[in-house]
């Protein structure tokens, strides 16, 4: 009963905080348009909301990927999952992991949004980031593999895929923002 009152005052919390954030998103952006200001078009409010979304993504999800052990549990309880009752560890494992990878690469989202709020994108630090992300898109698309073979869902299959193409991409964006940087750093000296 214990996990059920706990999964229950999780669920109102959370639900009561996303309604709130819906509110004054839908106040904000009403108040814009009587303003008769486009918010869409404005890049700075673009550019806080997304720094805001990306923080409030990276410290939800080091708390969803801290409280793995009592969540998975109670999800497999309040939903009767026959097919999983000896598998609590390896899903425990497995999903804390993809957590891990993915606030790794929120982290490095982070850092780079930082710079582009700063006015300054093209720094080697980017190049780091972008490749450091596409290295942890490869892992999580690796252990989704592995998940696999504990149970196999068509939606894994498609995060697999999902994940090897942003890997590539991350990898290849790495490559132009280092061709970029170069070029930045030859104009700089040339001035």
């Amino acid at each position: 009963m214990l996990y059920g009152g706990l999964g229950i005052i999780i669920y109102c919390v959370c639900e009561s905080l996303f309604e709130r954030l819906r509110v004054r998103f839908v106040i904000i952006y009403y108040k814009l348009l009587w303003r008769g200001v486009d918010w869409a078009v404005k890049r700075e409010n673009v550019a806080v909301f997304t720094k805001y979304l990306l923080d409030f993504m990276y410290f939800f999800g080091m708390i969803v990927t801290v409280s793995l052990p009592w969540s998975v549990r109670i999800i497999l309880n309040f939903f009767d999952y026959e097919s999983f009752d000896g598998h609590y560890r390896e899903i425990v494992v497995i999903y804390f992991v993809l957590g891990v990878l993915a606030i790794m690469i929120l982290g490095e989202l982070r850092k780079m949004f930082r710079t582009v709020l700063n006015n300054d994108c093209f720094v080697r630090e980017n190049v780091v980031s972008l490749q450091r992300m596409g290295t942890y898109s490869f892992f999580i698309a690796v252990v989704c593999l592995l998940r696999t073979f504990l149970y196999m869902t068509a939606a894994m299959l498609v995060l697999v895929l999902v994940f090897v193409i942003a890997g590539l991409f991350s990898k290849v964006l790495a490559f132009v923002f280092d061709k970029a940087v170069d070029y930045k750093l030859e104009n700089d000296l040339t001035i």
